[in-house]
């Protein structure tokens, strides 16, 4: 049986930092990543930014060169899935039947994209961003003459999707189930301007409507119908309504977990030897009052690894124990628009609007009983960068004072 001392099981941003952080923290074992696709670690925002756009190739979003691995040490099982944990034996069960040891496993698997189950779910054409593949598949079909493209879902991915495809020229329906856009991430101003962006750039964008059933010809998606009976004509559909956390194997060996799997301060799960970080990994998050949760962020997945590795060598006692607790960030690319999130804005009671949303540059700040717990800020650099510092001090400062953007939210400390 072929085995390693740590075995990561994902080659996303969070098993690919794991794999370095290790190395840098001086961990010397072996260290194998084993990868569902055939591709070495890369950036996922830029799929549905800049890779979709063309104005990124593929080898530009490598999170390190392929070289870089091998000097390293670092050993990759590429286009190979695990179907089974043994934690007692600490082997796992890989996809072409081989079994792999572990002396200590890092789950870092993510999640998989939400699939609708109407009727007609399963014809051609329909599409996920989720990979390389997904968005290879899907620019191969603009380029053989797709024009007419149906968004199911109205967060982020859609809606970034929706306008790298607008600006290609194409005509977009983006379809929301929920009164408004962003709805389950954003208060009401942030849902209102990207509504209103996205229309101003000839996406039809429909909120509280639900989709009933995908028509086709018996192969390829030609439609999409929605509950009042109407049919949006669609030679593509991109399903953007989020992810299923990619944990059953963990879950099946009796770890922790109900909306993915559940990890402690030091991301270690119910099981033993296993930690899990990113997408896939509920955690008490600090920023959002100790609430059990998911962060889906390159910078959940990211901080996380590092701290997995300096648990991994020996970072879990003593002075030199450094539980899980990095500041929650995310950022969006939207036209000429960017966002830029600070902080977790969960159970927020009030909004304060600063700057000039006509002018396309404000920030909405989050309040929850007076203090500062998250903002959103659109072309507002300087309101991300100095609000970090009001939502880490738990800051307090009269509405009034915040929705003056003349006073600088580094004064409100």
């Amino acid at each position: 049986m072929s085995q390693a001392d740590v075995v990561i099981v994902g080659a996303g941003h969070g098993g690919a930092q794991c794999a370095i952080a290790l190395r840098q923290n001086g961990f010397t074992g072996t260290v194998t990543v084993i990868g569902r696709e055939p591709e070495y670690p890369y950036e996922r925002p830029p799929l549905s930014k800049e890779y979709f756009a063309r104005e990124k190739t593929f080898d530009r979003l490598y999170i390190r060169p392929p070289t870089f691995w091998a000097e390293k040490e670092i050993t990759f099982k590429l286009g190979t899935e695990v179907t089974a944990v043994d934690p007692e034996a600490h082997a796992l069960t890989l996809s072409n039947g081989e079994t792999f040891g572990y002396g200590t496993l890092v789950w870092a698997t993510g999640g998989d994209p939400r699939r609708l189950s109407c009727a007609g779910a399963d014809l051609a054409g329909i599409h996920a961003v989720r990979t390389r593949e997904d968005c290879d598949t899907l620019m191969a079909e603009v380029d053989a003459g797709t024009k007419n493209v149906v968004v199911i879902g109205g967060g982020y991915i859609g809606l970034e999707a929706a306008a790298v495809l607008s600006k290609l020229g194409l005509k977009v329906t983006l379809l929301e189930a929920l009164p408004r856009v962003l709805a389950r991430v954003a208060g009401e101003e942030l849902s209102a301007f990207y509504q209103a962006e996205h229309r101003a750039h000839g996406v039809d964008l429909r909120t509280g409507v639900a989709v009933e059933a995908l028509e086709g010809d018996h192969h390829r998606v030609t439609g999409v119908r929605l509950a009042g009976g109407e049919v949006v004509p669609a030679e593509a559909v991109i399903v953007g309504i989020g992810i299923v956390p990619a944990v059953a194997p963990l879950i099946l060996a009796g770890a922790a977990g109900a909306n993915g799997v559940d990890v402690d301060a030091f991301c270690r799960t119910s099981l033993p030897d296993i930690y899990a970080i990113g997408d896939c990994a509920a955690f008490a998050c600090d920023f959002a009052g100790g609430t059990v949760m998911r962060v889906e962020s390159v910078q959940n997945a990211n901080d996380m690894a590092t701290c997995v590795a300096k648990a991994i060598c020996g970072g879990t006692s003593g002075e030199d124990a450094k539980p899980y607790k990095a500041f929650p960030w995310f950022w969006s690319n939207q036209y000429d628009l960017r966002l830029q999130t600070a902080g977790i804005n969960l159970g927020f009671d009030q909004t304060v609007v600063r700057g000039d949303v006509a002018g396309r540059s404000f920030s909405v700040v989050y309040l929850k009983q007076g203090k500062v717990v998250a903002l959103d800020c659109v072309n507002m650099v300087k309101d991300y960068v100095q609000g970090r510092k009001l939502v880490e001090a738990g800051a307090a400062p009269s509405a009034e004072v915040l929705a003056d953007a003349g006073t600088p939210l580094k004064d409100l400390l």
